[in-house]
């Protein structure tokens, strides 16, 4: 196990730059993994990273060591502690990373279940829509050029694993996708000419449409949808967060399908 002690190493350099760096992921087509959850998932769902990292107090962890053990002879580096907090994501990591490759885009036609997000911002917002998405067995999520990074470690850590499910397609576009979707494209907003979502028939294919946090979907993406739909709420509340709204919407189409 190789030891890095100094931030003046490469190596170390070039890790800080990858956890901080959406351009860098990019580029090299490779992210940050952190914590023994998402590593451990990983490892049962995908196979071996690239490289493990794990810091000193890591070590003495028994989740940490269980990965260790599982991973063999994987090329693995010892970070000072405080080197490691330079690259995760949280106040306080255990001291378990790996860098592993970002799968490449497909391009196939999306004829089942899916979901398309415009210029959601928010790296917590879109992990928890990836995490709705998977629990509710929708394979495909697009997001278009607006979007925050979806391999970015902020995003992987809000998703918990649900990465590692879901066919991922970033830079999509949105409005040609929408129009050419064989089954029911639905625009979700949140006043306006619409129809009641519990009114819908959801039990075939849809292509569920979420924008913008605060300014919602642009008025070419919403006229691409075959329908806008909204989430019936109390008198007192305007709208609610697109993280919720896609779940509430995800999941009355799988108690539709479920016979619930």
């Amino acid at each position: 196990m190789k030891s890095i002690a100094s931030r003046d190493n490469p190596t170390f350099k070039a890790l800080r730059l990858l956890a901080e760096d959406g351009r860098v992921q990019r580029r090299e087509e490779r992210t940050l993994l952190d914590g023994p959850h998402l590593v451990a998932e990983y490892l049962s769902r995908v196979g071996l990273p690239e490289l493990l990292l794990v810091s000193d107090s890591g070590l003495g962890n028994a989740e940490v060591a269980d990965i260790l053990e599982r991973s063999g002879s994987l090329d693995t580096i010892c970070l000072k502690d405080g080197l490691f907090a330079e690259i995760s994501p949280v106040a306080t990591p255990v001291g378990i990373a790996a860098v592993i490759p970002i799968p490449a885009v497909r391009n196939d036609p999306i004829t089942e279940s899916c979901v398309l997000l415009e210029n959601v911002q928010d790296a917590g917002n879109i992990g928890s829509i990836l995490r709705s998405a998977a629990a509710a067995g929708i394979g495909h999520v697009v997001l278009g050029p607006g979007c925050a990074g979806v391999w970015t470690p902020k995003v992987l850590r809000a998703a918990q694993g649900a990465h590692f499910s879901l066919d991922l397609r970033e830079r999509g576009d949105l409005v040609g996708m929408a129009k050419a979707y064989p089954g029911l494209s639905i625009a979700t907003v949140a006043t306006g000419d619409s129809r009641p979502l519990y009114g819908l028939d959801l039990m075939g294919p849809v292509a569920w449409i979420f924008g913008n946090e605060g300014g919602g979907l642009s008025p070419e993406l919403a006229a691409a949808a075959k329908i806008r739909a909204t989430i019936p709420l109390a008198a007192t509340s305007e709208s609610l967060n697109v993280a919720a709204a896609a779940a509430v919407c995800f999941f009355e189409a799988s108690r539709q399908i479920r016979g619930c």
